[in-house]
């Protein structure tokens, strides 16, 4: 039996590996999976002259298409008598339809692949007691097997079905094995239509062959000239200038079109972002913080029923890439449901982490939360028996950590010092338990010189009798969160009680020098947040928190913690300082420059964030996803304080929405500025004033070498995104 060619794959021409003899079929390489966009070639197509349809089929077949359409009634699976040839596979191919050269639609050419279903009857036993048997059952291989194969067709607003006979030699058909294929010319769609085909037998022996796909537009083929829709179509170029996109429309001076650009997410629908009728030709820019891996451009002739061209070029930009995943947010929902919030779909995996107190690293949990993509903008659920202030969910792509939200963030309180216990079980009832610990689960009962080993049979007590949190279970495994509270009280009572003691005696030692009684009280904790621009930037925020350092105020600045920003990360830095900074009633100082005005207004305007690059240590822009949450829901006053240097900024350009907290201009405003953030331990006008005057002159100096810089920023106006 001669086997037909593969239909469309595999070569590199349309008679490629074709023995000479053999039947033929002109293919060409590529099938019909093309979305536009995907390839960035343009592809010909073959040219079929005359309207009627047309079938055929691979040798060992003989086939027969009926005149006209049929109905589509594909009717209930009723068993097969016997072998029955079944429709198993569909392929497709893009054609051109011609009326005349330059006249010509496109057209849908459908292979299907025949197989037998079914199995002879054997033999009846009449032989084994010698009756004869029936002379029309002995060669029953002789016959034909006869199908008739129903093709339908639907790309709205087109439905068609055709019927088409075909007939085998019996002798050539074995049970479950590809008999051939059968050819259809075609049925003709529009450009940029989705086409759906299904394929059975009359009667239908299984479930109905099903395909759809997405047929390429005027952009992807070189049909220009063939089709006649697309002679006025509006074509469209994009083009790079450094942080500029140029859309380019070749368009006749008078011609009007629409043009719209759009995200095209993979779940959901199409999401439009600007639409407008504009006059050709057209050269449109956009900021390079708009770009987006969906964003999509389609341009259409403000004609009735005319061709629309779309184009999604920015899939593979990496500055797309980057603002996609500024974009994106992480949301905890309770009591147990997490969801993340993104303009187009992300390659990403979630996982559950502990997260401890002390801002160390997260540690990743295996169980519960599975390593499998993320699907964007969808709720979805921790499967936790309980939930716990510890537990955090990350998200990260390319093994790099992008996203990470705790549960303590808003509902559950702080952080927890909790063991976490993790139980494996084992045949015959066993198990086996260990504590998380920064070094690695450290089995209980152990040697090991941790905590978790030193009080290994206390915390097995308390799982036994009721005390641990159960978080998590499975056939294997189980999740435990057990306080350490009592714990730490009983070991360290006297190791505080003479740390009190100590502290007492100092004191007093102290209050007999007089130059020492006012720096002996610990001061108010400070958190200076600001945009890391430049080094002279940098230098003039140094100079301001070492001045404050002498009132005395506890400061902590990403600038002195840089091997720390370098461990932990900007985020986990910020989280754990904040927390700190509040938990001890201090105050957290946003630092207002030109870049951290652009940064605010980029979050506030599309949630995207600052369009300058960021550096490694850049603790402000880390810090917005947290800090942007507590102005919106009124939590600020009392807990946040502004501040920007004279000459650099002025008080209009600060937002409106971080005006809602004191906002002072340095140094001018210097004594109001420190009287907010010492507090009730702030001293009389009169020293206050002092020190004022002790950190303008640490500061002057930085802030007039920064004015004088070439390049220095003046007053700047109103920060504004450049795009359309």
């Amino acid at each position: 039996m001669v086997s037909a060619p593969p239909f469309g794959g595999g070569r590199t021409g349309p008679w490629a590996l074709v023995p000479p003899g053999t039947w033929k079929m002109p293919v060409p390489w590529f099938l019909l999976s093309l979305a536009l966009g995907r390839s960035p070639m343009v592809l010909s197509l073959e040219k079929l002259m005359g309207p009627q349809d047309t079938a055929r089929c691979s040798p060992g077949l003989s086939c027969h298409l009926w005149d006209g359409d049929v109905l589509c009634l594909p009717g209930s699976i009723v068993s097969a008598p016997g072998p029955v040839l079944v429709p198993t596979r569909l392929q497709t191919e893009l054609v051109l339809r011609c009326h005349q050269e330059t006249d010509c639609d496109l057209c849908v050419r459908v292979a299907i692949h025949l197989a037998v279903h079914g199995h002879w009857e054997e033999p009846k036993d009449e032989d084994k007691f010698g009756i004869a048997a029936d002379p029309e059952l002995e060669e029953p291989r002789n016959a034909f097997l006869q199908a008739q194969v129903v093709l339908s067709f639907q790309a709205y607003p087109t439905a068609r079905c055709v019927l088409l006979e075909v007939q085998v030699r019996a002798a050539l058909a074995q049970p479950g094995q590809s008999v051939g294929s059968v050819v259809f010319d075609c049925f003709e769609a529009a450009l940029g239509a989705e086409v759906r085909l299904w394929s059975y037998t009359q009667p239908r022996y299984q479930k109905e062959l099903n395909l759809t796909q997405q047929l390429p537009d005027c952009k992807g083929l070189e049909v220009r000239d063939s089709i006649q829709s697309c002679w006025a179509l509006p074509w469209l170029s994009v083009s790079a200038d450094g942080d500029d996109v140029h859309l380019v429309l070749d368009v006749s001076e008078e011609q009007h079109f629409g043009l719209s650009l759009y995200w095209n997410q993979v779940q959901g629908p199409t999401k439009p972002w600007w639409h407008s009728n504009l006059t050709g030709p057209q050269n449109i820019t956009l900021n390079h913080t708009d770009l987006f891996p969906c964003l999509c451009i389609q341009v259409w002739p403000l004609e009735p029923d005319s061709v629309r061209t779309s184009l999604c070029p920015f899939r593979e930009d990496p500055r797309a890439h980057r603002n996609l995943w500024r974009a994106a947010r992480l949301r905890l929902l309770p009591p147990r449901g997490w969801q993340l919030n993104a303009p187009c779909s992300l390659l990403a995996e979630a996982t559950l982490c502990w997260q401890a107190p002390g801002g160390g690293p997260c540690q990743s949990l295996v169980p519960p939360l599975s390593r499998a993509n993320v699907t964007v903008n969808k709720t979805l659920q921790l499967p936790l028996l309980n939930a716990h202030p510890n537990l955090c969910v990350q998200v990260s792509s390319w093994e790099k950590l992008q996203l990470q939200e705790c549960l303590w963030a808003d509902s559950l309180g702080a952080l927890k010092d909790d063991m976490l216990l993790v139980e494996t079980r084992g045949p015959q009832d066993n198990r086996s338990l260990c504590a998380l610990e920064p070094s690695g689960c450290t089995p209980l009962l152990s040697r090991a010189s941790t905590r978790a080993a030193r009080l290994g049979e206390q915390l097995l007590q308390d799982l036994q009798s009721g005390q641990c949190l159960q978080l998590w279970e499975d056939d294997l495994r189980a999740l435990w969160a057990c306080p350490m509270d009592k714990y730490v009280h009983q070991r360290w009572a006297l190791v505080w009680l003479a740390c009190l003691l100590l502290a007492s005696v100092l004191f007093l030692l102290f209050l007999f020098k007089k130059d020492h009684v006012k720096a002996a009280p610990r001061g108010r904790a400070a958190l200076l947040l600001y945009s890391a621009e430049d080094s002279g930037f940098e230098r003039l925020v140094g100079a301001l928190a070492s001045a404050l350092c002498q009132l005395p105020l506890r400061v902590a600045v990403d600038l002195w913690s840089r091997r720390e920003l370098s461990a932990q990360g900007p985020l986990a830095w910020f989280h754990a300082q904040r927390r700190q900074t509040l938990q001890d009633g201090g105050v957290v100082v946003l630092l207002f420059s030109p870049g951290a005005v652009a940064l605010c207004h980029e979050w506030l305007q599309d949630g995207a964030a600052a369009s300058a690059p960021h550096g490694p240590h850049d603790a402000f822009a880390a810090s917005l996803s947290c800090v942007l949450p507590d102005f919106l829901q009124g939590r600020a006053p009392g807990r946040y304080v502004g501040a920007y240097f004279d000459g650099l900024l002025h008080s209009e350009a600060v937002p409106a929405l971080f005006r809602s907290v004191p906002v002072f201009s340095l140094p001018s405003q210097l004594p109001d500025f420190l009287g907010t953030l010492q507090g009730p331990a702030a001293p009389r006008p009169g020293r206050l004033g002092e020190r004022a005057k002790q950190v303008s002159r640490a500061l002057q100096p930085a802030l007039d070498q920064l004015l004088q810089a070439p390049g220095a920023p003046g007053a700047p106006g109103d920060c504004t995104r450049d795009g359309t």
